[in-house]
């Protein structure tokens, strides 16, 4: 049987972690459930995945021990947390952490799905069409390549989410841009916790491109941003 994609599900809730096991497998995944910190972890290192369904509290190595490890290795899988708090700290510690969005419990199986399809199909490789050559300045930002050279030193390396959200921002150059729009676009939907992770990334490309004086990525209070190009 051909799978559409292979998941590490780390959830100590071995019921819960039984019903999304099966709910996946009959949407057509792969899915490899284990149920502590530590195994996940020794999963992960033996084991090539598409994507991370990750609970935060666990035995043996607590989440977000999972998600730094997780992302040293691995700055581009796709990383959802399942959490049953609703608490801004924890979301926001979350995102700056590496985790690319947060499902709270109770959740939906379609809610899931919908959520795994749409960073799997973000995460695929890219088609020709899509590569693209940025020139910032002195610096030029291939999106293909996912990082930023300049005149001097090594080629700058993004993130898949640094790379997505520079490109948009590239494509609408010198345009007030809504949050929102942000949001639906690199995203896939909106809602105030991932605001703040579009916030950790504003900061990360600022430092970026602060370098580069033709460049200014602009706050619209109360709007959203403005990528001014000179």
């Amino acid at each position: 049987m051909e799978y559409k994609a292979r998941i590490l599900l780390v959830e100590d809730d071995e019921g819960l972690g039984q019903v999304i096991m099966d709910n996946l497998r009959h949407a057509g995944y792969e899915v490899l459930h284990c149920t502590d910190g530590e195994r996940g972890w020794q999963y992960f290192q033996k084991k090539t995945f598409d994507l991370v369904l990750l609970d935060l509290v666990l035995p043996k190595k607590d989440g977000f021990t999972l998600l730094h490890q997780i992302r040293n290795k691995n700055k581009d899988i796709p990383l959802l947390i399942l959490t049953a708090s609703s608490g801004e700290e924890e979301k926001a510690v979350g995102f700056r952490s590496g985790a690319d969005d947060y499902i709270t419990k109770p959740f939906s199986m379609q809610e899931l799905c919908f959520r795994i399809e749409v960073f799997l199909r973000r995460s695929k490789p890219l088609q020709p069409a899509q590569h693209a050559r940025f020139n910032l300045g002195d610096l030029c930002f291939d999106y293909s390549e996912m990082v930023l050279i300049g005149p001097e030193g090594p080629p700058n390396n993004l993130t898949q989410k640094e790379a997505e959200l520079l490109k948009f921002f590239c494509e609408h150059a010198n345009k007030i841009l809504r949050r929102e729009d942000i949001l639906r676009e690199v995203w896939g939907k909106e809602d105030y916790f991932l605001g703040r992770s579009l916030d950790v990334f504003i900061t990360k490309l600022r430092k970026r491109l602060r370098s580069e004086p033709e460049i200014d990525l602009e706050t619209i209070h109360g709007v959203g941003f403005k990528f001014n190009m000179t």
